[in-house]
């Protein structure tokens, strides 16, 4: 019994593998790929920074001797006139050297005097008398030294323009060189001083066109130009300053916060702006200023052949045009995959965390 019941078995197993239906073939899955977006390359457009309004020239104005300030006769905003007189110092201290110093060199010169005439008598030795006469030229330098002094019991304007702040005050007694009011010369340009990054600097050339807005005015749209570069970056940002020279406009002020625009001499993709920027392995074929990249197309999850203008490469990247920003390009995979077909798409964080996890 067991025996016809395993002949019979056998003999349905071989009439299925003749002249049953085909059992359905096993589908294989689509091609994994990776893929990434492509975004504007960095730096491309306007280089921007921002910083303050300034007169090329400004002046801190101190006195050259110490002393008490007796008066002050302007404030932060006041309009001077050069040669205005600013600020005053007591003289009586200065007034009391100049007279000492001017008896002094009236003595020494009667002593030179007396000491020619007892040489013409041999009274005294010709050395005696050179020595007075180098005592009269110490006390004269004593004397134009003290007389120097005074002039600078005044401060005076040394150019027409505006006060920018005043830091003395009447009574206060100040050191020579301690500053008293700093002064911005009108005849000067006025300037935008801005600090921009190591990545920027490089970007930027003397004469190169600036759009600046204030904030004061951000309706106001100045137009200047790159002026000044700075040859050494600032010991703690590591920042580059320019300056941006503006055309005379009433109502601009030194201080104010300004932002600047700059055209760039080129874009950070070596001069090609207008690129974007994707991983070289994105580009598949490349012939001249022409290429063929392979787009992930999320609708329908295949992959498109897509032509593009090709910059050729900078460094890792290749520079790509004729892609609307947020475009995704397959990367890995790329050359294993034709023309509309199917793709898996998956994220190498994902398959690198499952590897990590698979060694622990």
């Amino acid at each position: 019994m067991l025996r016809s019941t395993l002949l019979f078995l056998a003999a349905g197993a071989l009439l299925a593998g003749c002249g049953g239906p085909k059992a359905a073939a096993v589908k294989p899955p689509p091609p994994a790929v990776e893929v990434v977006e492509i975004t504007a390359p960095q730096g491309d457009g306007d280089v921007t920074a921002t910083g303050a309004l300034k007169r090329r020239r400004e002046m801190t104005l101190s006195f050259r001797i110490p002393g008490v300030i007796t008066a002050l006769r302007v404030d932060d905003g006041d309009t001077v006139r050069q040669g205005q007189p600013i600020a005053d110092l007591d003289p009586a201290a200065v007034e009391a050297k100049l007279r000492q110093t001017a008896a002094d060199l009236q003595r020494a010169k009667r002593d030179a005097a007396r000491f020619a005439q007892l040489v013409e008598r041999g009274a005294i030795s010709r050395q005696q008398a050179e020595a007075q006469d180098t005592a009269v030229s110490d006390a004269q330098a004593a004397y134009d030294a003290a007389a120097f002094d005074r002039r600078w019991a005044r401060l005076v304007a040394p150019a027409s323009g505006v006060v920018l702040t005043r830091t003395a005050q009447v009574g206060e007694v100040v050191q020579p060189g301690q500053a008293v009011v700093t002064l911005a010369d009108d005849g000067s340009p006025l300037v935008l001083r801005a600090p921009l990054s190591d990545r920027d600097i490089g970007r930027v050339k003397l004469g190169a066109a600036a759009r600046v807005t204030l904030d004061s005015d951000p309706g106001q749209v100045l137009t200047g130009s790159v002026s000044r570069i700075g040859q050494r970056a600032g010991p703690q940002s590591g920042a580059i300053e320019i300056e941006i020279t503006l055309p005379a406009r009433p109502g601009l002020r030194s201080g104010l916060i300004a932002r600047a625009a700059i055209t760039p001499s080129g874009g950070a993709a070596g001069g090609h702006p207008g690129y974007a920027r994707a991983p070289a392995e994105t580009v598949l074929e490349a012939n001249g200023a022409s290429a063929f990249v392979l787009r992930y197309d999320a609708a329908t999850r295949t992959a498109v052949r897509t032509p593009v203008r090709f910059g050729g490469f900078d460094g890792d990247s290749a520079l790509l045009a004729g892609l609307p920003p947020g475009t995704r390009l397959i990367t890995a995979g790329a050359g294993y995959v034709a023309d509309g077909e199917t793709v898996s798409v998956i994220d190498p964080a994902r398959i690198a965390a499952g590897a990590g996890s698979a060694g622990r």
